[in-house]
């Protein structure tokens, strides 16, 4: 009986969940019955996932081929499974035939650029004809009716905005707009056809890079691996004060190195973190915003970041082991952050640890599973010793599909590879249509000099002051992640703020870039539009607005680190001696228990009001890294802690235990 009824509630877990994704996350929103298309997709998907393999192995096309390949299928197959509106993927029964036509159209479309590959080259010197004319402009309508199935319509938007942009030119004075304006044939043409748009940088790197790691992570998935992370955060932290928090912040750490989406990790992870923590005593609202903060941090963690790194590495020109030892420290600042966070709420709370003989054993687990991290060490150790991206992420997929034959339940037979092999390419379709869209949008820049432009407005604005300036790009990054995915956010803000930043103020590039790739993450936690957390929420049963504050509180790293970061990069190992960076680690570490205590409340008492702002600036004074502002900063957290220890708890929760529901 009890076994039936384990299987019903996680059945009915399982449909609620599906529920909230398709509720907060667009990509979700597919049709599941799609009849004899089924087998075209199919087809198609795992087509496109050997493809981008062999490639990956042997060596890619010129990149407008290679480009062609990944975004006209991806295209195809988008117009095959999503329907025009939310909603009716669970009315129809296949696919409509203007769907059909739309995604045979599309991949049409794309593939001209192969089959007349060498005249449309010669077309860049003579002019385009009038047929290429009217491929670019179908070409781009069914780019932004797909990206608006996939991703949503804010970036259509911008991007249509930026392509009205480019013409208005012919309409209105020079002096206002900073350009001449272009003709419609002129600026669909480049656009489509030239390198500086749709096939410009992000899809290159998309066509390269993202799409085989995305893969690795659907490899990593069915090896079963999410199990072990979630018995491994068990064995690491249950047994501490507030262990279920602590728990779901190491998980979702985990398994947000092979997610590469917020909302997605989110609910994978916190359909079973979040009730367990409620369980245990945490308010529902501190639940999801535990599981949604550390969830959305899986993105800047190394080894497998989120898409938008790979795009920096190009920008940036450098290699992405440089991005991944860059990215290290912050990311540790950011969930010790949460970590501490969840440990003061626990403590105010008065919320113990689980039960030794109730965890998984740390030894037993490691010697059973603890083979299924070599796909992880292997990226590692691939890129470190200097192996491309591409070689890296195809050593890991093979190491990964080694790992899956160890054990029966995670073998894969040939069904389930084909299986594999498909989700391969579904799980790239959002991205691919966001960063071929955020091509339009980085096109715009370049032809018309809004770059420029917009870099003045920042220095005139911020009257030359840098603090003022990251302010301002940092609430441009927010504004923007309410409705763009955090790839496509990052390519218009590098391609647009970071320049003004780096060319203005003289600050180190992969400074400036990691702020506003960090800024377009955390969007997916901020309110008022707060993906992540509102998805949290929902299988929560919360607040989804405190749901967000409380992630904001808890993630507050992610809002002060960047600011530090680009004043003195030592944080991003520039210029990084050994003891400077040990002296830089332990102080910022010791700035985070100030800063996150100060947003909980509790450092070892209840905190009165100022003294959790003795305890904030006293952590951001130790997270900078000065010897000044690091001994003044020590000094306060220690006049706060001897206050406190000398200052009797009327209230008595710093010394009363709660017992856990859990453990009891």
């Amino acid at each position: 009986m009890g076994n039936k009824q384990s299987i019903t509630e996680l059945a009915q877990a399982e449909k609620d969940a599906q529920k909230i994704l398709e509720k907060y996350d667009r990509e979700s929103n597919f049709r599941e019955k799609i009849g004899k298309w089924a087998w075209v997709v199919t087809f198609l998907g795992v087509a496109l996932t050997i493809f981008h393999i062999y490639s990956g192995y042997f060596g890619t096309l010129p990149s407008q081929k290679q480009g062609a390949i990944h975004l006209g299928t991806a295209l195809g197959i988008i117009f095959l499974l999503y329907p025009a509106k939310k909603g009716w993927q669970k009315k129809q029964k296949t696919v409509p035939w203007y769907d059909v036509i739309l995604a045979f159209s599309a991949m049409y479309v794309t593939y001209h650029k192969i089959i007349f590959f060498d005249s449309i080259i010669q077309s860049r010197i003579s002019g385009y004809s009038t047929i290429d004319t009217i491929i670019s402009i179908v070409a781009i309508l069914l780019l932004l009716e797909a990206t608006r199935r996939t991703v949503g319509l804010p970036i259509v938007v911008v991007a249509s905005v930026m392509i009205a942009y480019a013409l208005l030119g012919n309409y209105i004075p020079t002096q206002i707009l900073s350009h001449p304006g272009f003709s419609f044939d002129r600026v669909t043409t480049n656009l489509w056809f030239q390198e500086s748009g749709v096939f410009g940088t992000p899809i290159q790197i998309s066509a390269k890079f993202i799409f085989l790691f995305l893969f690795f992570g659907v490899m990593l998935i069915h090896t079963r691996i999410g199990q072990f992370f979630n018995d491994l955060a068990f064995a690491l932290t249950g047994r501490f004060t507030g262990g279920t928090a602590k728990t779901a912040v190491i998980a979702s750490a985990l398994q947000g190195m092979i997610s590469g989406s917020s909302v997605g990790n989110t609910v994978a992870s916190g359909s079973f973190t979040i009730p367990m923590m409620k369980n245990s005593g945490f308010k529902p609202e501190f639940a999801a915003g535990t599981e949604a903060s550390a969830s959305t941090g899986g993105q800047i963690m190394p080894p497998v970041m989120g898409a938008a790194a790979f795009i920096m590495m190009e920008y940036l020109g450098v290699s992405y082991g440089a991005i991944m030892i860059a990215a290290a420290i912050p990311a540790v600042l950011y969930f010790t952050g949460i970590f501490i966070g969840t440990h003061y709420e626990a403590k105010r709370l008065g919320i113990l640890g689980l039960p030794p003989e109730k965890l998984p054993k740390l030894k037993e687990q490691m010697l059973r599973y603890g083979y299924m991290l070599l796909p992880l060490f292997v990226i590692i150790g691939t890129v470190m010793v200097g192996f491309t991206p591409q070689r890296a992420a195809i050593y890991g997929i093979i190491t990964a599909y080694l790992v899956s034959l160890v054990r029966k339940e995670s073998r894969m037979s040939f069904r389930k590879t084909i299986y594999v092999l498909e989700q391969g390419a579904r799980v790239a379709l959002p991205v691919i249509a966001a960063v071929a869209t955020a091509g339009i949008i980085a096109g715009v820049v370049s032809i018309t000099g809004l770059g420029a432009k917009f870099a003045s407005g920042i220095i005139a604005l911020s009257a030359g002051h840098l603090i003022l300036a990251l302010f301002f790009t940092m609430i441009a990054c927010l504004i923007l992640g309410m409705g763009l995915p955090t790839t496509a956010n990052y390519v218009v803000t590098a391609t647009i703020a970071a320049p003004a930043l780096i060319n203005g103020f003289d600050i180190a590039p992969i400074a400036v870039h990691m702020f506003v790739f960090y800024f377009g993450i955390v969007a997916d936690i901020t309110p008022p539009v707060c993906l992540a957390a509102y998805a949290g929420a929902g299988i929560a049963r919360a607040n989804p607005f405190m749901s967000g504050v409380t992630a904001v509180k808890l993630a507050i790293a992610a809002f002060i680190v960047p600011y530090i970061f680009v004043y003195d990069p030592i944080l991003l190992m520039v210029d990084a001696t050994f003891f400077k960076m040990s002296i830089a680690i332990a102080t910022a570490l010791l700035g985070m228990i100030g800063v996150s205590s100060a947003m909980m409340g509790f450092y070892i008492r209840h905190s009165k009001t100022w003294e959790r702002l003795l305890l904030f600036i006293g952590g951001i004074l130790l997270i900078m890294p000065e010897m000044i502002t690091n001994f003044i900063g020590i000094v306060l957290l220690l006049v706060v802690w001897f206050i406190q220890k000398q200052r009797e708890d009327d209230s008595g929760i710093g010394e009363q235990t709660v017992t856990n529901p859990a453990s009891s």
